[in-house]
């Protein structure tokens, strides 16, 4: 008997909600990233390095990730977002009910 094969592509709602996902695992990495860049500013003209521009940017980077991170989660936790469900999983569990999987 012909093994089942999962569709191609999966369900728009379903691939939005991986890529948010993506994006939620991601913040931190970005946070990371932005609050080492001030390290890698090229002092000013001076030798003493101005540390007052480099901390109004940590705080607005600060206040930009937990934005990001607000609108991330409530994306997440919509009413209307999908299931944690995997579809194509469910897809073949349907079609193995259907007929009969033996293996």
């Amino acid at each position: 008997m012909a093994r089942f094969r999962a569709p191609l592509f999966v369900q728009p709602a379903h691939y939005r909600l991986r890529r948010r996902r993506d994006a939620a695992r991601l913040l931190p990495v970005v946070g990371a990233f932005l609050f080492l860049l001030p390290i890698l500013w090229a002092p000013a003209q001076s030798f003493r390095r101005d540390t007052a521009p480099d901390g109004i940017f940590l705080f607005v980077a600060w206040g930009g990730l937990i934005a990001l991170a607000l609108i991330t989660a409530r994306s997440l936790s919509a009413p209307g977002a999908p299931t944690d469900r995997d579809p194509e999983d469910e897809a073949e569990a349907a079609f193995d009910a259907d007929h009969g999987d033996n293996s």
